[in-house]
C-alpha cells in the first residue's frame, strides 16, 4: 500500500485542457465546503500502516472535529449564514474574529486535507495533473523539492499548498491554520494540495503528529510521505 495524492480533487476533476505549454488549464470541480465534518472518504484504517487507524481516528474524531465545532459557535456568535459555503467566509475572514479565523481554517484545510489521501495513491501522477506540474515546475522532482522547500521554510507549524492561480499551479505555504482563500493571505489561489506542516527535517518530506491519550503518548509520531 502505498499513500499518497487521491484522485477526488486532483487530476481530470479539477485540471483540464492542459497538453502543453501553451495551453491554459482549468479549474473545473473546486472544494466546496460546509460548516459540518464530513465523513472520511475511506475507513480510519485505510491507510495503515502508513497511518495506523487510532491515529486517524484521533486525529478525525477529536482535533479535526474540534475546528468543525468551534467554527459552528464563532459562526453563531457572528451571525455567519451556514447555508452558504465555507469559502465565502474564508474570502472575508479579515471581518471576523480570531476564534472564526482559526477554526474556519483548520476545518477548510482538513477537510481538504482527507480528500488529498488515498490508500491507492502515491507514485507520480499522470495525464493533465503531470503535464500542467512539468509545465510550471520542468519535472515532477522539481515540484516536489519545490513543495519541500515551501514547508520547511515556514518557521513553525503551518500549511504548504499547491494551488491554482491565474491560469497556472504554484506552491507556498501560510502560517497556523491560514490557507490561499482567505483574504489575509499573502499567498493566494484555489487550493489543490494542503500539508499540514509541523515539524520538519531539512531533505525530507515529513509530518509528525503527537497523540496524547489520557495524559499519556500513545503513539509518540508517525511520518508519512504524500508525495513519494
Amino acid at each position: 500500500m502505498s499513500l499518497g495524492l487521491g484522485s477526488n480533487l486532483l487530476g481530470s476533476t479539477l485540471i483540464s485542457a492542459c497538453g502543453s505549454s501553451t495551453e491554459k488549464a482549468t479549474i473545473v470541480k473546486p472544494l466546496k465546503t460546509g460548516f459540518n465534518q464530513a465523513d472520511l472518504p475511506y475507513e480510519y484504517a485505510a491507510l495503515a500502516p502508513s497511518i495506523d487507524a487510532m491515529t486517524m481516528e484521533i486525529h478525525h474524531t477529536k482535533h479535526a472535529a474540534g475546528y468543525a465545532k468551534k467554527l459552528r459557535q464563532a459562526a453563531t456568535n457572528e451571525g455567519v449564514d451556514q447555508a452558504k459555503p465555507l469559502e465565502k467566509v474564508l474570502e472575508k475572514i479579515s471581518k471576523y474574529s480570531t476564534s472564526m479565523r482559526n477554526n474556519a481554517g483548520g476545518h477548510y484545510n482538513h477537510e481538504l486535507f482527507w480528500q488529498i489521501m488515498s490508500p491507492n495513491g502515491g507514485g507520480k501522477p499522470e495525464g493533465e495533473l503531470l503535464a500542467a506540474i512539468e509545465v510550471k515546475f520542468g519535472s515532477y522532482n522539481d515540484f516536489k523539492s519545490t513543495f519541500e522547500k515551501a514547508g520547511a521554510d515556514r518557521f513553525g507549524s503551518g500549511w504548504a499548498w499547491l494551488v491554482w492561480n491565474n491560469g497556472s499551479l504554484e506552491i507556498g505555504s501560510t502560517p497556523n491554520q491560514d490557507n490561499p482563500l482567505m483574504d489575509v493571505s499573502d499567498f493566494k489561489g484555489v487550493p489543490l494540495m494542503g500539508i499540514d506542516w509541523l515539524l520538519h527535517n531539512p531533505g525530507q518530506f515529513q509530518v509528525f503528529y503527537f497523540l496524547a491519550l489520557k495524559n499519556q503518548i500513545r503513539n509518540a509520531f508517525f511520518i508519512y510521505f504524500i508525495l513519494n
